[in-house]
């Protein structure tokens, strides 16, 4: 009987190497790429990004994540717009966008300064200014424009990604 089992248990123990081996190599396969990938300079393709917004001061979070993120996208390299339709049209407002302060950042007035010093363009929707008492004074502060339907199709057109938030 042992001789039977005894080609039995080596090709097991052969068994279990190879398998040993092969989980072996697949485990270092994600350092084998990280390795090759460290001597190489990462570079992106800087995009056209449009960021449309309807959040107001209702919820001050929400209201600042297209200018924190335009921000961010804008120091990254990437050219962003901003069109803002709705409640938040409000927040060109100076005493708006002061009075804004979302969870965990900054007031948006600060927000609002960092993304037009970055030259991001900022639309607000005429239409809405209009219902809400927006007015060319309020949107100059911020470099900002009033923006129609047809600017709007523009921008989808010319973006290579639009993020709605």
């Amino acid at each position: 009987m042992n001789a039977i089992l005894q080609p039995l248990i080596l090709r097991v123990g052969e068994f279990d190497m190879a398998r040993r081996s092969f989980l072996r190599q697949l485990f270092a396969l994600p350092f084998i790429g990280a390795a090759a990938s460290l001597g190489q300079t990462s570079s992106h393709k800087p995009l056209n990004i449009m960021m449309k917004s309807a959040w107001g001061s209702d919820d001050p979070t929400k209201a600042a994540f297209p200018f924190l993120h335009g921000f961010a996208l804008a120091e990254a390299g990437h050219t962003v717009q901003i069109f803002l339709l709705g409640e938040a049209v409000s927040l060109m407002r100076a005493s708006v966008a002061a009075a804004v302060v979302p969870v965990g950042w900054p007031p948006l007035g600060e927000a609002l300064r960092k993304v037009a010093d970055k030259k991001v363009q900022i639309y607000a929707c005429g239409a809405c200014s209009r219902a809400r008492g927006i007015v060319q004074t309020d949107l100059d502060q911020w470099g900002a424009k009033f923006g129609s339907p047809t600017i709007f199709v523009s921008l989808v057109e010319w973006a290579d990604r639009v993020i709605t938030e």
